[in-house]
């Protein structure tokens, strides 16, 4: 029989998409605030993998990703969920959408020495019900030294487009459980 350890604290990253430039910069401000420093951000990148946003975001949409400077406890991944949701939606209406209408999509998630989990609020085959009318995800997998994607990965996690920045995170967190 294993002995029951808790598990190693986790880095949290939050993917965003935003048709905006400066929506995703006050996104940035209003995390930071709520999970702490950031402590890189990734590239942005075009987002053309689907066109599911644009009735919400509009056209040219952006990814981005932002990693947080503290570890967490995966324990914490719904309650980080409901108030990036709760950030989504003052962002949207201090932009004046309409409701139910955001101006920017915020994904948060966290990297391990072994996977990249997402939080989302639809249920599906491949999702654990974790609480809080939150499911986790493991959309990567870490292997033979590279990030590897499941059947069911996004198709922008599962190209190599984001895998330098989630490279980059794992090493963080990596020198932080080390020196930790």
């Amino acid at each position: 029989m294993g002995s029951i350890r808790p598990p190693k604290r986790a880095l949290l990253l939050a993917g965003l998409l935003s048709a905006d430039v400066d929506i995703l910069a006050l996104a940035r401000r209003k995390l930071a605030e709520r999970f702490g420093p950031v402590a890189f951000e990734s590239d942005t990148w075009p987002f053309t993998q689907t066109d599911y946003y644009e009735p919400e975001l509009g056209p040219a949409i952006l990814r981005r990703f932002f990693f947080f400077n503290d570890t967490i406890s995966v324990e914490r991944l719904a309650e980080i969920k409901r108030l990036s949701n709760a950030i989504e939606e003052r962002i949207s209406r201090d932009c004046l959408r309409p409701p139910g209408v955001r101006a920017v999509n915020i994904d948060p998630g966290y990297i391990t020495l072994y996977k990249l989990v997402l939080a989302t609020t639809k249920d599906h085959a491949h999702r654990i019900y974790i609480q809080q009318g939150i499911y986790a995800e493991v959309t990567l997998r870490f292997a033979a030294g590279r990030w590897e994607p499941w059947p069911w990965t996004y198709p922008d996690f599962a190209a190599d487009t984001y895998h330098t920045a989630f490279v980059r995170a794992r090493d963080l967190l990596k020198s932080k459980l080390d020196t930790g």
